[in-house]
């Protein structure tokens, strides 16, 4: 059986100091000195192919493939010295050992979407960026009911690699075909089933990764601790998460999904009241995402107005789910018409795109990577504790109007979600949270004005709910990345920095992955602007 994975919208930066190396130097010489490094701790002859300087004429195609948000692919955004495109284990370890000795920092990219960025910019130069995107090995056991996924997959890849063996397996992880096992993992990693079996990562059985000191290490050799920092707690600040050995969970041959929206003079308030009510307490086989969006009004001409548009997955049949909802959710108002029966694997298709479904997609469209297409973005988070009154929904959707453009996902939790213990892995949002909530804004327009008007509306609406939402600390979403929060210059308060979005992110789970990563990593090689710190005194 081989093993688990993780890297991703993880990443690194590097400032460690070897004494007896200066300054790292101007970037062709930096190549220069980083590939007879190569060359000197690597066998493989071809270890110069993987290498790509800014000089290399494939530099700009590799580098923005995996370029997931536009709002980090402008002539100003920063970019690596060298991107490695490692092909084997031995090309990760050879990387770390030379990065150390040349004193540069690296960034880990599995798939891209980072929200911020982060695993291909940064704010200190030079930088590498390890591109994970050639380990993608899926091997999937059936019979053991586990896969062993490599980092550089995708959530598309290793679906359509269950399906190819059973069609009565899956696994809980994200709606993106394109993003990466390693980042999405790495952060905790969730979706449609995820009130049935939790996270991605309560479902790791193993992983894969390369120290500080680049050794490849596995559960076992890494030792508990460790493997717990890294199935949540942002991999690229322990290491490069190789791969994760994950446990496949049981899906019937018939999932139903439906989508029905409602605007503000179809009672969608109303609706939304209900939903809080029903959503986190439902059977939990079903999840009900809801999606609230301003949008032009078909029944006052000039004005705007809320939909509130319900999403769901249900583990089963139309007719169960019918009767279900007409019982618990009334004001939803389903009808055996509005659902669509299928096999989990094309759930995964409508789930990703409802259009693409229509059109007949089939299950091998999940291995497209889409590469070199990116929209502009910005995503916040948050967690719901208590319901929101009515009124209050009534001020947010003033306040959505008033901005335009940006809106919600609430995503339900209760469930298995309410079942984990708070510390079993570094995610801490478990019971007690009615619904996690993500600020959500896309764009088109690439003018700088365009971009900040988009990102003041997110920051505004964020504002505007802090009433409503988690307090002592403002919970936050790991694979929601969001540097608003704060950001670790790695200075001398490197810790009280790490806390103010640490606690965020991990709540009471922070100080823990504080220690693991003094333990594995006292030099704090592997950070980026959001990693974990180490504890003071000891970088």
């Amino acid at each position: 059986m081989a093993k688990p994975t993780l890297v991703s919208l993880s990443f690194v930066f590097l400032t460690v100091c070897y004494t007896s190396l200066a300054a790292a130097p101007a970037s062709e010489s930096l190549y220069t000195t980083f590939l007879n490094c190569l060359k000197q701790n690597n066998t493989d002859p071809s270890i110069s192919n993987i290498v790509f300087p800014q000089s290399n004429p494939s530099f700009s195609t590799v580098l923005q493939n995996y370029i997931r948000n536009a709002r980090f692919n402008t002539s100003s955004t920063s970019k690596p010295s060298i991107i490695v495109t490692p092909k084997q284990t031995s090309h990760i370890q050879s990387t770390v050992i030379c990065a150390r000795k040349t004193n540069i920092l690296i960034k880990i990219r599995s798939g891209g979407h980072d929200y911020e960025g982060i695993s291909y910019i940064s704010n200190q130069s030079p930088f590498i960026v390890l591109d994970m995107f050639n380990l993608r090995t899926i091997n999937v056991d059936i019979k053991n009911e586990a896969a062993y996924v490599q980092a550089g997959a995708t959530l598309g890849e290793l679906y359509y690699g269950i399906y190819e063996k059973s069609k009565v397996h899956g696994f809980p992880a994200g709606l993106g075909p394109t993003v990466g096992v390693g980042g999405h993992f790495s952060g905790g990693g969730y979706g449609t089933m995820l009130r049935k079996y939790g996270l991605s990562v309560d479902n790791i059985i193993d992983a894969e990764i390369v120290d500080v000191k680049g050794r490849l290490l596995n559960r076992k050799s890494m030792g508990e601790d460790l493997f717990w920092a890294i199935l949540g707690g942002g991999g690229a600040s322990f290491g490069v998460v190789l791969s994760y050995t994950v446990k496949l969970v049981a899906v019937p041959e018939t999932v139903t999904s439906f989508r029905i929206g409602k605007t503000l003079d179809q009672n969608a308030t109303d609706l939304v009241v209900q939903w809080q009510q029903v959503a986190p307490t439902i059977d939990n086989r079903l999840f009900l995402r809801l999606l609230l969006q301003p949008i032009t009004s078909q029944t006052e001409k000039g004005t705007k107005t809320i939909r509130a548009s319900v999403v769901a997955s249900f583990l089963g049949g139309a007719e169960e789910l019918v009767g279900i909802l007409g019982k618990e959710f009334p004001l939803l108002g389903l009808k055996k018409e509005d659902c669509l029966e299928m096999s989990w694997i094309n759930s995964v298709i409508w789930n990703n795109d409802n259009e693409k479904f229509k059109n007949g997609a089939k299950p091998e469209s999940l291995l497209d990577r889409n590469l070199n297409s990116a929209s502009f973005g910005k995503r916040k988070s948050d967690y719901v504790q208590k319901p929101i009154p009515k009124d209050a929904l009534e001020l947010i959707w003033k306040k959505m109007i008033e901005l335009g453009k940006v809106g919600f996902v609430f995503n339900p939790y209760g469930g298995k979600m309410a079942e984990i213990p708070a510390d079993a892995t570094p995610f801490p949002h478990r019971a007690g949270n009615l619904f996690k909530v993500q600020i959500s804004v896309n764009w088109k327009d690439p003018e700088p004005n365009a971009t900040l008007e988009y990102l003041n509306q997110a920051k505004s609406l964020y504002s505007f709910m802090e009433p409503y939402v988690s307090k002592n600390p403002r919970s936050a979403f790991l694979n929601y990345r969001d540097l608003d929060i704060g950001i670790n210059s790695f200075g001398e308060n490197s810790y009280q920095e790490g806390k103010v979005y640490g606690a965020k992110y991990f709540n009471n789970n922070f100080d823990r992955l504080v220690k693991i990563k003094t333990a594995v990593d006292p030099d704090n090689f592997f950070r980026n602007e959001q990693s974990i710190p180490v504890l003071a005194g000891k970088a």
